[in-house]
């Protein structure tokens, strides 16, 4: 030790010390105890992992601007769900009543449980591993569980970016590809595609030409060349924009984060202008509201929510893990949440015109095609002219006109009308055909925009907008795998990032073969949905009532310098755990009632037929499941029975710059506080009497060197008479 030190000071003089030895430590000047006499254990000094353990507790990489965290939350929280998902919720759902389960849900289930992700990533500043290691080792397998369900996740949604790519680079052409079927050679004869003319051009190019899709998931039908492509470019993407952490990923998201909103706008002024697009807008939003007593609703609300906030996945608590710990993460909760949900309506106004916009087009065309029918039966006297208002006139029909006309012929031939095969050609049928996820980005949307004027350029923002979607909530995705891996194991940053991409790729190969899109569907629907529920509701339990709802609310307390409302209190420890059990309960009563199966393309018919997962489908289903839980009792198991180390009973102390740090990972209730509590030890009142003497090293009494490891360092010191936390 230094012989200019305070300690050495003292140690040759026979003044006794009326200072606390947590005072004396954290005003002693940078020591390095590694080599020093305290450390009795025999431990080697390793300086390079000594310096780099400094190095990460001081110098944790962070953001560059509270405007960058902001957009990187939203960009992680607002994804494809928000555009292709809740408008078919809401239509589904009693339109504008469904609002209000959504909104009363939000409040009492997404903003309480979001604000908790986000101020334990703040406060402990560490991935979900590391989190959730810290406030109780025995539910550690969350922070596990948390990466295997991004895993999951991440391998199937970055494929949907890559069928997002695909489309960006098909629409560089007029017209669009999509936009007729294709005219194949039979000998000397041109005809139309069957398959093409048997269902229509948009969803013959969906299924066909991108994905070029098996009859079932059964038969593989190999790899397609053109996705695996697309999959690499996509996967390339994401590791770039991930290779730095958030010094890259934070730039990225400036772009990412911002550019769909403006998409999104010049959508809604656009399709506002279009004729219909005030139908489809009244169709989204005339309440229903006998739906708000269904407890379907409620379910699929809360599911949504839960969702849409990205809730359990870690990559909440990842990005926050870089802020200050002075940050007001209780505005940030507040304001991203509503962001969210902003966003989703703003989503919901622009499909929902476009669509109102495309039922048009649809029902005049349904009354040009029926009025073809009803001049031929006229013509062939099938039907008399009698029956036919005077004031309709077969060149201009209106849709009016058809109605009137049509219920006429329907009284009147009451008895052979089925045989006529006249359709109704309601607008109103046609706004009550529910689309969502790649049936309505893929298929109806991309339909609707073959009728606006300079198509290419709509379809061209429209795809670009699906990929800064998708990459932004890829981004937040695999921060919740890299972060919490790279801070517990301390592997190199880029060298994992670009390892993991490859690995993903490759394994991605699965949803690439022409039967993909099925293995898709089965990971969107089984891979996360009961494991991340059963997560969520861990960590609400760890926090609130393991570790303390008041113990919890004090840290933030000190943490945001003002105590956060009574309201996070009551949802935390009753509100939020019994209305995630009841959700997880109902989503088990979910899976148990519907058959697990998928919607399968059958080329022949040319049309969609639901079809039941073979026995070895089921088996991978299954597995996907209990791979994702399994860390939870896994981990319960090894350290509950003392199998692997939980950190328990230790305190690992080192000085840099005149401050004490101090690892405190499983301390009993009063430990904690203490030491939680305090920004910088030296602020906490000592808890040793005001005058207690330290007489020296050589002394066994009151401090007795322990001959055990005791921490991080080895330094293995204890006070006799008083337990750890007095250090």
């Amino acid at each position: 030790m230094p012989k200019n030190s305070k300690v050495t000071q003292r140690e040759h003089s026979s003044e006794h010390v009326t200072e606390s030895v947590a005072d004396l430590l954290a005003h002693e000047e940078p020591v390095d105890y590694k080599r020093s006499v305290l450390n009795v254990t025999g431990e080697t000094w390793d300086k390079q992992k000594d310096g780099d353990e400094e190095l990460d507790a001081e110098n944790r990489p962070a953001w560059n601007s509270k405007l960058q965290y902001i957009l990187a939350q939203i960009g992680y929280s607002v994804g494809l769900g928000n555009v292709w998902r809740f408008p078919y919720l809401c239509q589904k759902n009693g339109g504008g009543a469904y609002l209000v389960p959504y909104l009363v849900l939000l409040i009492i289930i997404g903003l309480p449980l979001f604000f908790l992700e986000l101020a334990v990533g703040q406060r402990i500043r560490r991935g979900s591993i590391g989190v959730w290691n810290y406030i109780c080792p025995r539910l550690g397998g969350i922070g596990y569980a948390s990466c295997l369900v991004c895993f999951f996740v991440g391998l199937y949604y970055n494929v949907i970016i890559g069928w997002s790519i695909f489309y960006f680079f098909k629409s560089f052409q007029y017209p669009l590809p999509w936009s007729e079927c294709p005219i194949v050679k039979n000998g000397s004869v041109a005809v139309v595609e069957t398959e093409c003319e048997r269902s229509s051009a948009t969803t013959y190019f969906w299924y066909r030409e991108t994905l070029d899709i098996s009859n079932s998931i059964s038969e593989s039908g190999g790899l397609n060349w053109k996705m695996t492509l697309c999959l690499l470019v996509a996967w390339s993407l994401v590791g770039l924009a991930m290779i730095k952490g958030i010094q890259s990923s934070g730039k990225v998201m400036y772009f990412s984060s911002l550019f769909p909103y403006v998409v999104l706008v010049c959508f809604l002024v656009r399709g506002l202008l279009l004729r219909g697009a005030v139908d489809g807008i009244m169709h989204m939003f005339t309440p229903k509201l006998d739906k708000m007593l269904d407890p379907q609703v409620w379910r699929e609300a809360a599911t949504q929510v839960f969702f849409a906030l990205g809730l359990g996945f870690g990559g909440v608590i990842a990005f926050s893990s870089y802020n200050k710990q002075d940050n007001n993460c209780h505005f940030d909760a507040t304001l991203v949440s509503f962001i969210n949900f902003f966003t989703s309506v703003l989503a919901t106004l622009v499909v929902f015109a476009v669509l109102g916009f495309k039922a048009n087009i649809m029902n005049e065309k349904c009354v040009v095609e029926n009025a073809e029918k009803i001049l031929g039966y006229l013509n062939t006297n099938v039907l008399s002219h009698d029956l036919i208002p005077p004031h309709v006139n077969f060149s201009h029909l209106t849709a009016k006109d058809y109605n009137e006309m049509y219920r006429v012929i329907m009284t009147v031939k009451e008895g052979h009308f089925k045989e006529l095969g006249l359709d109704a050609c309601l607008l109103e049928d046609e706004l009550n055909k529910s689309v969502q996820g790649t049936g309505l980005a893929f298929i109806a949307f991309t339909e609707a925009m073959t009728h606006f004027p300079a198509s290419p350029f709509w379809s061209v923002m429209f795809f670009l907008m699906l990929i800064n979607l998708g990459l932004g909530s890829m981004i937040g995705t695999m921060s919740g795998i890299t972060t919490p891996i790279i801070d517990t194991f301390k592997v190199r940053k880029e060298v994992f990032t670009v390892g993991c991409c490859i690995f993903a790729f490759v394994v991605g190969l699965i949803f690439v073969q022409r039967s993909g899109n099925y293995f898709v569907t089965m990971f969107d629907d089984y891979s996360a949905t009961l494991p991340l529920t059963v997560v969520v509701i861990l960590e609400n339990i760890a926090v609130a009532w393991i570790y303390g709802t008041k113990k919890f609310m004090q840290e933030l307390t000190e943490m945001l310098g003002f105590r956060p409302y009574q309201f996070y209190y009551y949802t935390w420890k009753y509100v939020s755990p019994i209305c995630m059990a009841v959700l997880m309960t109902a989503s088990i009563i979910q899976l148990g009632v519907s058959p697990p199966g998928y919607s399968a393309w059958i080329r022949e018919e040319a049309a969609e037929k639901f079809l039941f997962y073979p026995t070895w489908a089921m088996a991978i289903l299954i597995s996907l499941i209990i791979l994702a839980s399994l860390p939870l009792p896994l981990v319960f198991i090894l350290r509950q029975f003392h199998l692997v180390s939980d950190g328990s009973n230790t305190l690992s102390v080192t000085y840099k710059k005149g401050r004490m740090m101090k690892d405190i990972s499983n301390l009993e209730d009063n430990d904690e506080t203490r030491f939680i509590l305090s920004k910088v030890p030296s602020e906490t009142p000592s808890p040793m009497p005001t005058h207690r003497s330290y007489l020296g090293p050589g002394s066994n009494s009151p401090m007795e060197m322990s001959t055990a490891p005791n921490g991080r360092y080895g330094s293995g010191y204890l006070l006799a008479s008083t337990p750890e936390s007095e250090l």
